[in-house]
C-alpha cells in the first residue's frame, strides 16, 4: 500500500551506519521489580519481592525505609494487620515522614486501630494531622485553587404532614419511617406516640427543591412561619430522646407546599393508591415505636419501642419508662415472634438501630452507664446465635453530648448525628466515621458539608454507598420533623485526587524533587501553580472537576515532558494516578576516520587529518522512507555563550556547523508541517585534536502513515500481545516527545472470517491500543481509534486466496497517521 511504510526507530535516528552503537536494555533489580508490582497493586507478588531486596543488604537506608512503607500498606490491603504493623514499625522510627509519604502515618493508624491498639492509633492520626497541616503551607498548596465543594439538590417530600415524620429506613422497594398520629396536642400523650410508617415507591413522591431553611428554591418565603419562644418543646416521659424524635409538642402554622400525599391515617385518602400508611397492625401499639432496621433480606425487624411487650409496661427505678429494642421475623403477612434483645435493660434505654449489610453488627445508642456522654454508640455482633456485649466505639465518636440515629452503609461507614463536635452549624449535625475492617473501631471522623447540614437539626440519614441519593430528617423548616431527599450532584469527593509521580524513563527509578508547573482554567482565567514533587519523586493534588490541565515536568539533566489531563465526563470517584517519564538528553558523539568516509561523501579538505576545528555535520531525512529533506531550518545554540546560528539544509539534507571544544551543544531541526526535533552534544574534551561529530536525525510530517513493528494479533483476539506493548512503548516516548502530536490508530485483519466481523474486531484492537497508550499517561484527546476490517492488506491474501499464517500476519497489523504536529 503506497505511503505505508515501517517505523524504525521513534524519536532521533541513528548515526551513520558504520559507527552505530546497540543500547542494551536496563535489566530490572528486585527492587525495580518489587516496585513494579506494587505499583500494579499486586500486592502479594509486591512483598514477597520486597523481602528479597530487603535481605540482600544492598539498599540505602532510605530504599530499605521506603520498601518497608510499601510492605506495611501491602499487608494492609491484603488484610494481614499483624505483618503491616511489624513493616510499618520498622520503617515510620526516626525521621520524621514528608511529602507523599504522610499518607502512611494514616494508614498506620489504621493498622494499629485494627489491632486494638487505639491509643496509638490516635497518636499516628494526630501526627497525620499536623504533618498534612504542614505540608499544605508548602508548594503542594495547590490543592487550595482547584478544590471545590460537594453539591446536592434537597428535595422536601410530599408524605410531609403538621405532624412529626422522621428516620426513614429501606425497606423492599418502599421507605419505612416513625411519624406521630393525628393529635399532637401536649394533652393528649396517647394519640400523640410515634408509629412506623410505609411510604411504596419513594422515587414517586411528589417533591419540591427547597434550599438550606427549607424554603422552595425562587418561590415565595413570606408565608414562613416565624420560630418564637412560644414553640418549645417538651420532653416525653422516656426522659431520653431528642425531643422531636419521640415526643409529642404543639406546633405552629404548617405550609406543605401543595404537596402533601393523603397517608392512610387519614380518613379521606384510604383508597389512595401507592399513599403511605401504618406499617405494621402487629408492631405498632399506643407507645413509641421507631427508628428500625431490617436484615438484607427483609426477614428480619430490629425496632425501637418502649419498654412494653405482650401488654406490659417495665418501668426504672425512677419510674421512667425507658426504650428498648426488639426483634421480630417476617411470617404469614405479618411481623412475628416479637422479642427482647439481650442487652436492653429496665434501668437505660438502647434505642435507634442499625444492621450492617451482612447482618453481623448490630449499632445503636445508648445511655447506659460508664459511658462518655448522654447517649452514645455501641455495636454489639452477632456470634454463637446471640447478640453478644456490646462495645462502646469510644472516644474517638462519642463526645460528652448526645451522638444519636446512626446508620451503616453498604461499604462501611457509619453515618450518625451529634450536637457534640466542634464545627457543628448548629443543633443536631450528620457525621460519617470511617471504620476499621472489622467495624468496632472509629479511624476517622467527618463532618458533612450544607446543604445536609443547617443551623437546625439534622438527622436520621440512610443512603447508598457512594452517597449518591438518600434521605435525611430535619427540623429546619418551621422546627418541624420532616424527611427530605437528597441527591448528589457532583463527585463524591470535593476534588478529583491525582497521584503523580516523575520517574526516569532509562531505568525507572522515582525522579526526586522535579518541578511541577500546572496550567489550568478556572472561571475562564488561566491559572498557573508550581509544586514539587518530594523525594520519593511523587506529587499529590487534588484537581476541580470539568476542567482541562497541562502538566510541565522539569529538572536539571533530563529533557522537559507535557502532559495533558482532563477531568471532564470521569465516570468514577476513585482517585486517578498518572505517571511522567523524563529522558535525559540523548548524546550522539561519533569522530569519524578518514578510512571510513565514503568516497562520495569524503570533503575534499576537512578530513580528520586536514580538519583544523572540529565540526558537527549530518543529514535530515524523513521518518517514513527515509528521503533526505531539503529547506529544514536547523539551529545551533553554544551553551556556553548561548550564541545561536543557523543553516539550511540542501538537496541531500546536508547541514555543518563549526564548534570549540569544551562546550554542550543543542541542535534544534524545524520545517514547517514537520514534527521539530532537538538533540543535545555533549561537549568535547578541550585541548584535543579537532573532531567531527556526524548526526542524523529524522522528522515525521502531517500526514504521514507509520506501520508499528511486532504489533501483531493473533486471530480473532482483540487484546494486545506482550511483544506488541514493547513496540507501543516507542510510540509512548514519541508521544512525550512531541506534546502537539496527535494521531488516528488503524488496525487491520486478515480476511478470514466475515467482514462485519472483522470490523468489530479491528476497530476493538485500535481502541485496545489507545487504551495502553492512556494508561501510561497520554491524552486520550490526542488519540483516535480506527477499525479498517479486512479492507486494505498489504498482499494479495483476500477471500478466496489461500496464505501461509505469515503472510496472514502480516495484514494483522496496527498503524498510526499523524494528524497533527508541530
Amino acid at each position: 500500500m503506497k505511503n505505508m511504510y515501517k517505523l524504525k526507530n521513534f524519536g532521533l535516528a541513528m548515526l551513520l551506519a558504520v559507527a552505530s552503537v546497540a543500547q542494551t536494555p536496563v535489566k530490572e533489580t528486585v527492587l525495580q521489580q518489587a516496585q513494579r508490582q506494587f505499583d500494579s497493586q499486586k500486592y502479594a507478588n509486591a512483598v514477597t519481592l520486597y523481602a528479597e531486596a530487603l535481605e540482600g543488604g544492598s539498599l540505602s537506608v532510605q530504599q530499605r525505609r521506603q520498601a518497608d512503607l510499601n510492605v506495611g500498606y501491602a499487608y494492609l490491603q491484603l488484610g494481614d494487620n499483624a505483618k503491616s504493623e511489624e513493616a510499618y514499625r520498622r520503617a515510620i522510627t526516626g525521621e520524621p515522614l514528608t511529602g507523599g509519604a504522610i499518607s502512611h502515618y494514616l494508614h498506620f493508624a489504621k493498622v494499629l486501630g485494627n489491632n486494638g491498639k487505639m491509643n496509638e492509633s490516635q497518636e499516628y492520626y494526630d501526627r497525620y494531622q499536623a504533618a498534612k497541616l504542614a505540608e499544605s503551607k508548602n508548594a503542594q498548596s495547590a490543592q487550595t485553587l482547584t478544590k471545590r465543594k460537594i453539591s446536592y439538590r434537597v428535595d422536601y417530600l410530599g408524605i410531609n404532614t403538621p405532624n412529626a415524620e422522621f428516620s426513614p429506613m429501606y425497606f423492599r422497594d418502599g421507605l419505612v419511617y416513625v411519624a406521630g398520629k393525628n393529635s399532637t396536642s401536649s394533652e393528649s400523650p396517647e394519640k400523640g406516640f410515634l408509629d412506623l410508617y410505609y411510604a411504596p415507591s419513594p422515587s414517586n413522591i411528589k417533591s419540591v427543591a427547597v434550599d438550606n431553611d427549607g424554603n422552595p428554591l425562587g418561590g415565595n418565603q413570606s408565608t414562613r412561619a416565624s420560630r418564637t419562644s412560644g414553640m418549645g418543646r417538651r420532653l416525653g416521659d422516656d426522659a431520653y430522646t431528642r425531643p422531636t424524635s419521640n415526643d409529642s409538642r404543639t406546633v405552629g402554622s404548617y405550609d406543605g407546599y401543595g404537596l402533601a400525599t393523603p397517608s392512610t391515617n387519614d380518613n379521606a385518602s384510604a383508597a389512595t393508591p401507592n399513599a403511605p400508611g401504618p406499617f405494621s397492625k402487629e408492631l405498632n401499639t399506643r407507645f413509641h415505636e421507631g427508628p428500625v432496621t431490617f436484615s438484607a433480606d427483609g426477614s428480619q425487624i430490629i425496632f425501637t419501642r418502649n419498654n412494653f411487650n405482650e401488654g406490659q409496661k417495665g418501668k426504672s427505678e425512677d419510674n421512667n419508662i425507658k426504650l428498648k429494642l426488639y426483634s421480630a421475623n417476617w411470617g404469614n403477612g405479618d411481623w412475628v415472634n416479637v422479642q427482647e434483645l439481650p442487652f436492653n435493660s429496665d434501668e437505660y434505654s438502647t434505642a435507634h438501630p442499625s444492621l450492617s449489610k451482612d447482618g453481623s453488627l448490630l449499632y445503636f445508642v445508648s445511655d447506659a452507664p460508664k459511658g462518655y456522654g448522654g447517649k452514645d454508640l455501641y455495636v454489639s455482633r452477632w456470634e454463637g446465635g446471640r447478640w453478644a456485649t456490646p462495645i462502646n466505639l469510644g472516644k474517638e465518636i462519642n463526645t460528652r453530648s448526645d451522638e444519636v440515629f446512626p446508620f451503616i452503609d453498604a461499604r462501611g461507614n457509619l453515618y450518625f448525628s451529634s450536637a457534640g463536635r466542634k464545627g457543628g452549624l448548629g443543633g443536631l449535625d450528620l457525621y460519617y466515621a470511617i471504620l476499621s475492617k472489622d467495624g468496632t473501631k472509629v479511624i476517622e471522623v467527618l463532618h458533612l458539608d450544607t446543604p445536609l447540614n443547617s443551623k437546625a437539626d439534622d438527622f436520621g440519614i440512610v443512603t447508598d454507598e457512594d452517597r449518591s441519593i438518600g434521605y435525611f430528617s430535619s427540623n429546619r423548616r418551621e422546627e418541624n420533623d420532616d424527611i427530605y431527599r437528597f441527591t448528589r450532584e457532583s463527585s463524591l469527593y470535593e476534588c478529583r485526587e491525582l497521584l503523580l509521580r516523575v520517574y526516569d524513563n532509562e531505568t525507572g527509578q522515582s525522579i526526586d524533587s522535579t518541578t511541577i508547573l500546572v496550567r489550568s482554567k478556572m472561571a475562564g482565567d488561566t491559572t498557573k501553580t508550581a509544586l514539587q514533587a518530594d523525594e520519593n519523586g511523587w506529587a499529590k493534588l487534588c484537581l476541580a472537576a470539568n476542567n482541562d490541565f497541562i502538566f510541565t515536568v522539569s529538572k536539571q539533566g533530563f529533557l522537559e515532558n507535557t502532559i495533558g489531563l482532563s477531568t471532564r465526563n470521569l465516570s468514577e470517584d476513585k482517585p486517578t494516578r498518572l505517571e511522567m517519564a523524563l529522558m535525559k538528553p540523548i548524546i550522539q558523539e561519533l569522530v569519524l576516520p578518514d578510512s571510513l568516509l565514503a568516497a562520495s561523501e569524503k570533503p575534499k579538505k576537512d578530513t580528520v587529518v586536514t580538519l583544523r576545528k572540529s565540526h558537527v555535520r549530518g543529514v535530515v531525512r524523513t521518518e517514513t522512507d527515509r528521503t533526505p529533506i531539503e529547506g529544514v531550518l536547523v539551529k545551533l545554540r553554544n551553551e556556553c555563550t548561548k550564541k545561536i546560528y543557523t543553516a539550511t539544509t540542501d538537496a541531500e539534507g546536508r547541514y555543518d556547523f563549526e564548534i570549540e571544544e569544551g562546550c554542550d551543544y543543542t541542535l534544534i531541526y524545524a520545517k514547517a508541517s514537520y514534527g521539530t526535533n532537538t538533540v543535545k552534544i555533549k561537549k568535547l574534551p578541550k585541548k584535543t585534536p579537532p573532531k567531527l561529530v556526524s548526526n542524523e536525525v529524522a522528522l515525521l510530517k502531517k500526514g504521514d502513515v507509520v506501520t508499528l513493528d511486532n504489533i501483531y494479533h493473533d486471530q480473532g483476539e482483540k487484546s494486545l500481545r506482550p511483544d506488541a506493548k514493547r513496540e507501543l512503548d516507542n510510540l509512548v516516548m514519541t508521544m512525550r516527545k512531541y506534546p502537539s502530536l496527535r494521531v488516528e490508530i488503524f488496525s487491520h485483519t486478515d480476511s478470514r472470517g466475515e467482514a462485519a466481523a472483522n470490523k468489530v474486531v479491528s476497530q476493538k484492537r485500535a481502541q485496545s491500543v489507545v487504551d495502553y497508550l492512556a494508561s501510561k499517561g497520554v491524552a486520550r484527546t490526542r488519540m483516535k481509534a480506527t477499525g479498517m476490517g479486512e479492507s486494505t492488506p498489504v498482499n494479495g491474501c483476500v477471500d478466496g486466496v489461500i496464505c501461509t499464517e505469515a503472510e496472514y500476519q502480516r495484514n494483522r497489523r496496527t498503524e498510526f497517521k499523524v494528524l497533527e504536529i508541530r
